[in-house]
């Protein structure tokens, strides 16, 4: 009886492993074929993470696609751009407003500010 266990916790582990190994191996976490609901997960979680004057556009696009709402503005010999990416959920319309985003303000596709400041930043330039 003590041998049954064993070699079931043993063929159980195994399975676990496998679909584990398979999961990490083919699951696509790309926003862009995510639901909605992961996509603000997956932002808000992302977004946490990101680094001042080091983080770029580019990164923006390869990590969380393309942005749900952009403005840009060229002053001078600078490129000014700031996106807004889905964080939260506000009210089911089927329209992205820029209330249920984070918007990220990039100066020469690097990032200068994230949150609310973004915006205000990029409005009063």
């Amino acid at each position: 009886m003590n041998q049954k266990f064993i070699i079931r916790a043993i063929i159980a582990m195994a399975l676990y492993v496998v679909g584990f190994i398979l999961v990490m191996q083919f699951y696509d976490d790309n926003p862009s074929k995510m639901q909605w609901e992961e996509r603000e997960d997956y932002n808000r979680s992302f977004l946490t993470k990101v680094q001042l004057n080091i983080f770029t556009f580019d990164e923006a696009l390869q990590q969380l696609g393309s942005p749900d709402i952009t403005e840009t503005k060229r002053i001078g010999d600078d490129y000014y751009q700031v996106t807004f990416y889905r964080t939260h959920h506000v009210k089911s319309d089927g329209i992205t407003s820029q209330d249920e985003c984070t918007p990220l303000l990039f100066k020469n596709n690097v990032l200068l500010v994230t949150g609310k400041n973004a915006y205000e930043s990029f409005k009063n330039l």
